[in-house]
């Protein structure tokens, strides 16, 4: 038991070295990284959530939330080697499962719609990423290795191997295409692409106008 402990902490440690260029040290990780300390926080929530005892899950899970600002519900269930980045605003609702080798960046939720019942939030395939600031909401699943953009509000289901982008989030490369490599730089700016249709828009009914006065 101790040694799966060490080892999965050693696993855990390992991806934030792997996907965070600025982690210098392993000791740097395990004792400054509040994205680590959720998670290790909440793997002990959710056993206690597990065996019936949702009191002590609860509060292990709010004492961490207070400590790390990330907010993991004891009933959601994680994956290895999940990795969240920078972290403050995360919030996990307590149906969420997440996949093997997800990464999440800050102020992003894994929510309900209030809707639903049993069932309420999304299921978050393998190899995930979810942009900072975005919404997903609702029981629905984010196929294996898809991207979602940041800022994007997701309330339907992605395939994986997609990048879905904007308000409601619009899959925007699929199957075929490389995104492997795609980051939140390269992934299109939804605000910009709506600013653009608004300039276009003006700009035709501004040549209306005149067409109308000559």
């Amino acid at each position: 038991m101790l040694g799966q402990y060490f080892a999965q902490l050693k696993e855990d440690i390992a991806c934030v070295k792997e996907r965070d260029p600025a982690a210098t040290s392993s000791i740097e990780v395990l004792l400054l990284y509040p994205g680590l300390k959720a998670v290790r926080a909440h793997r002990k929530a959710h056993w206690f959530y597990e065996h019936n005892m949702p009191f002590v899950a609860r509060w292990i899970s709010q004492l961490s939330a207070r400590r790390t600002n990330i907010e993991i519900h004891p009933g959601a269930k994680i994956g290895r080697r999940f990795f969240i980045d920078h972290g403050t605003g995360v919030v996990i609702g307590e149906t969420a499962e997440v996949g093997d080798d997800v990464t999440i960046y800050q102020g992003v939720t894994l929510g309900g719609t209030g809707k639903d019942v049993g069932k309420r939030h999304p299921t978050v395939g393998s190899g995930v990423m979810i942009g900072a600031g975005a919404k997903v909401l609702g029981p629905f699943k984010i196929g294996d290795n898809a991207k979602i953009a940041a800022g994007s509000v997701v309330l339907h289901e992605i395939p994986e191997n997609s990048t879905a982008v904007g308000s409601p989030a619009q899959v925007v490369k699929r199957d075929g295409v490389r995104v492997d490599q795609l980051d939140q730089i390269d992934i299109p700016d939804p605000v910009a692409q709506e600013l653009e249709k608004l300039n276009k828009r003006i700009e035709e009914l501004e040549a209306a106008l005149r067409e109308k006065q000559s």
